[in-house]
């Protein structure tokens, strides 16, 4: 089986570039901007050499995961666009519900012990860019974006899903669909990906859009209510996470009141480290 969009994608003119292995596709796709593709193009592959994370991280993708990035051209105003990494992780737990369903998921710390007894029939967001399983990262978002002209900018929105095997040497829990049982390929997700996407992005263009992107993304937090700890420049800041305010920042109160935080590494737990995570 080979890639291919959804019917809902397709109708919403979105187009299709799949490789076997590819060096980033978040590369791949800047580039296209740069010659002149007008975007809504998704370039996608089961393996990619050298992709990264946030703050420059390696992302590893053997063979058999998924890299995937939409490539969108508008003109953006930059504050807004980066909402959508909200966005990409809404579909993406919408279209893992969908591959995988009934999925057993618990809330946990870092750690990997599950946190107040509770259980949830789905997949959770970590602020500001991951999905997990069971406290476990099992995908990772990147935006980036490039200057096209006074008014055009292209956005990369990178997604990178651990299908058939998760990295072992990182300083937090990972795992992969297949380690949750899942037996079905990166085709198959992609597919629902890309359904998915399509309606949430619409969500997020209609007036008022962002609020409901937050309501949904909120229904879906990870450790929300529970303590945290959020490394920002080398500094640790602690407190109980409460929720993301209207541009998706990320708010805590602490001893002092509330915290809202644009950018940090988040812990679940009092206690954070300050190795990267």
């Amino acid at each position: 089986m080979g890639f291919a969009l959804a019917p809902t994608a397709l109708a919403a003119g979105y187009r299709l570039e799949a490789h076997e292995s590819v060096g980033s596709t978040n590369v791949l796709a800047l580039e296209r901007a740069a010659a002149g593709d007008a975007g809504r193009l998704w370039i996608v592959s089961k393996k990619q050499e050298s992709g990264r994370g946030r703050r420059g991280r390696v992302w590893a993708t053997p063979e058999g995961n998924l890299a995937a990035t939409l490539l969108l051209v508008e003109d953006f105003d930059l504050k807004l666009a980066a909402t959508l990494g909200f966005v990409a992780g809404l579909a993406l737990a919408d279209a893992l519900d969908a591959v995988v369903p009934g999925q057993r998921i618990a809330i946990a710390t870092d750690g990997g012990n599950a946190g107040r007894g509770a259980r949830n029939d789905r997949f959770e967001l970590k602020w500001p860019n991951d999905v997990l399983s069971g406290g476990a990262k099992l995908a990772g978002i990147l935006l980036e974006s490039s200057l096209l002209s006074a008014n055009r900018v292209a956005l990369a929105i990178g997604i990178g899903v651990n299908v058939v095997a998760h990295p072992q040497d990182v300083p937090y829990p990972a795992t992969s669909l297949k380690a949750l049982g899942y037996a079905g390929g990166a085709e198959t997700l992609f597919v629902a990906l890309s359904d998915a996407w399509s309606d949430s992005m619409s969500a997020w263009r209609e007036a008022g859009g962002l609020a409901e992107i937050r309501r949904r993304w909120l229904s879906r937090a990870a450790g929300l209510g529970s303590e945290v700890s959020v490394r920002v420049d080398g500094n640790i800041v602690r407190g109980v996470f409460e929720t993301i305010d209207e541009d998706c920042r990320f708010v805590i109160r602490t001893g002092e009141g509330r915290v809202a935080i644009a950018a940090g590494d988040v812990h679940f737990g009092a206690v954070a480290s300050v190795a990267a995570v």
